[in-house]
């Protein structure tokens, strides 16, 4: 059976101390939730974060990792130094990511090699920009986000890999996906999901949503079929609009 998720993104926001607040009061408010709850937070905060979530409903994240182990990488963070922390989580893939730091699929498959490699499990992200929805692509687009950044990997080590659905241009734009649209783009990834690892293996992996998700639409995009949870953006730094989209 597939997990309820719901992971807030902080970005680069928030201080140290206004990161420990909220993470102190998202777990305050979600001892009795049913869904995992994932906080990913800016490498500042992690350690911090881990000793704070330690035998809670919460989980940390990093943002990203370096697809090697150890180097000369001025900057970068090592999957490894990630996994010592004690973290269980990396979101790779982000559109922000791809779009800034011109991230591509096949940099992106051995990211996840390297994060699978220290016993991580990763959030891997996609989804399509507005002018490629117009263009009516999208569906091509995001079969061959999946297909080049994750079809490499064996059928055993997809559980341990969660999907995220960004639709591009709905990210910060105030624009959502309706729950048709979601729902659309979830059923088909499960199918491109089902025709290279089976039925059984797509059926449990989670796939979550990330466009704009509010405590306003969050119900309805959550009780789509295919929906899974929601990966959250800018709701995800005010604790009410959180643990309410996490209790939708």
């Amino acid at each position: 059976m597939r997990q309820q998720i719901v992971a807030g993104n902080w970005k680069m926001n928030l201080n140290l101390q206004e990161g420990i607040d909220l993470c102190k009061t998202i777990i305050a408010l979600t001892s009795d939730a049913t869904r995992k709850v994932i906080i990913s937070a800016p490498y500042i905060h992690l350690a911090s974060l881990v000793t704070l979530c330690k035998g809670t409903n919460v989980k940390v994240a990093a943002q990203n990792c370096h697809h090697e182990i150890s180097g000369a990488f001025t900057g970068e963070i090592s999957p490894a130094m990630l996994a010592d922390l004690g973290l269980e989580y990396v979101i790779l893939g982000h559109s922000e990511r791809r779009a800034f730091n011109a991230e591509t699929n096949s940099l992106l498959a051995k990211k996840l090699d390297a994060a699978l490699s220290q016993n991580l499990k990763v959030i891997y992200c996609f989804g399509e920009t507005l002018e490629e929805r117009k263009a009516n692509s999208h569906l091509d687009l995001v079969t061959q986000q999946i297909t080049e950044g994750l079809f490499h990997l064996e059928a055993d080590t997809i559980k341990n890999i969660v999907l995220a659905y960004e639709p591009v241009w709905a990210i910060g734009t105030g624009e959502t996906a309706t729950s048709f649209q979601a729902q659309e783009m979830h059923t088909h990834i499960r199918k491109v999901m089902t025709a290279k690892y089976g039925s059984e293996i797509a059926e449990n992996c989670s796939i979550l949503y990330g466009g704009s998700c509010k405590p306003t639409n969050a119900k309805e995009l959550f009780s789509q079929t295919d929906v899974d949870g929601g990966l959250i953006g800018g709701a995800s730094l005010k604790a009410t609009d959180f643990v309410s989209i996490i209790k939708a």
